[in-house]
């Protein structure tokens, strides 16, 4: 079947995600409600929306969503689920999915680090240009204003002599 999905969201009561998409044979807007079974607040939200998104009956609906948003969606109904509002929930998200410049990355366990450097590479392919993007531009000379004289260090100097 093929279809474009349009929107994608959440249902607390009952839970459940809804998509809305468009078939494109018949160009008509359709409402899709895929009911969420055997979620607990104590409920991985990752396993969850890998196990949707590969589900036989909706997976050919769902292949235009990426996994970061099904993931999303359930974080929301894990939130609603512990009674956390949705300004909450979305504050959690957000401190999930940013890095602190200030925070020590050397003290975290594997999975934190794991998850921390995804965020980073996301981020990095975002800003990244490409030699197909309209700003893109070929070596880029810049130089760097110098407001004092710069200072040589001793080991610099020292092995310069030796060779």
């Amino acid at each position: 079947m093929m279809c474009t999905a349009k929107k994608c969201g959440v249902r607390f009561r009952p839970p459940a995600i809804i998509l809305i998409y468009e078939n494109e044979i018949k160009g008509k807007s359709r409402q899709r409600i895929m009911p969420v079974r055997n979620f607990s607040k104590f409920s991985d939200c990752t396993r969850a929306a890998e196990q949707l998104k590969n589900n036989p009956r909706h997976k050919s609906y769902l292949e235009q969503v990426s996994l970061k948003q099904l993931k999303k969606l359930f974080t929301f109904l894990r939130g609603y689920l512990w009674g956390q509002s949705l300004a909450e929930t979305m504050e959690q998200i957000q401190r999930e999915t940013t890095i602190d410049p200030e925070e020590d990355l050397n003290k975290l366990d594997d999975k934190e680090l794991a998850k921390r450097k995804s965020i980073m590479d996301e981020l990095f392919e975002k800003n990244q240009k490409k030699k197909d993007d309209p700003n893109f531009v070929y070596d880029i000379v810049v130089e760097f204003p110098q407001d004092e004289q710069l200072q040589s260090c001793g080991w610099d100097t020292e092995s310069a002599d030796e060779f």
